[in-house]
């Protein structure tokens, strides 16, 4: 089982790897470059953004997840980036992140998380709202895929402050 810790310096090149090995196809749901280096090295620096990494026995990085407070009069919102690998997708490592975001999230006082999902990911979609993430938009015809493809999009929200009992339901508030 992977642990999952906050992303630091010594991390970088497993994290670059890591992007590297991820498809072209879910790349293109990316919203910043994630395989360019000198965006990894910016994200260790901002005391703001708080980021987390899956990494495996052997120091490879199988997951990461990024919590990215609002600003201004969206200060009280923090939006959540999830990657997996794709040979550890459906084995929890997204669902493990996903948890680390939350409970972030409580930790740095935020009372909305938010994420960006696909609308026909729906394994990605029951895992949310199985931690009780709802649906609060859908975009249609949002992103286009590399292939030319419209896909529509679907924003979760997940109510921190009005969900805590769940959390501790699903034994996240332990950790």
């Amino acid at each position: 089982m992977s642990e999952i810790k906050n992303l630091e310096e010594a991390d970088e090149a497993a994290v670059l790897a890591f992007f590297e090995r991820i498809p072209a196809a879910d790349r293109n749901f990316f919203k910043e470059d994630l395989r360019d280096a000198g965006a990894v090295r910016a994200w260790l620096r901002d005391p703001r953004l708080r980021r987390a990494v899956a990494v495996e026995e052997d120091g490879s990085v199988a997951g990461y997840a990024a919590l990215i407070p609002g600003l201004g009069w969206s200060g009280h919102v923090g939006e959540l980036r999830l990657v997996v690998d794709p040979r550890r997708r459906r084995q929890g490592v997204g669902r493990r992140l996903a948890q680390w975001a939350v409970l972030e999230a409580i930790r740095q006082g935020l009372e909305k998380l938010t994420v960006e999902v696909v609308a026909q990911q729906e394994a990605a979609v029951a895992m949310f709202q199985q931690l009780g993430f709802a649906g609060e938009a859908l975009l249609t015809d949002q992103v286009r895929d590399r292939d030319g493809e419209l896909r529509d999009l679907l924003v979760l929200a997940h109510r921190v402050d009005r969900n805590r009992s769940l959390l501790e339901t699903l034994g996240a508030a332990e950790e």
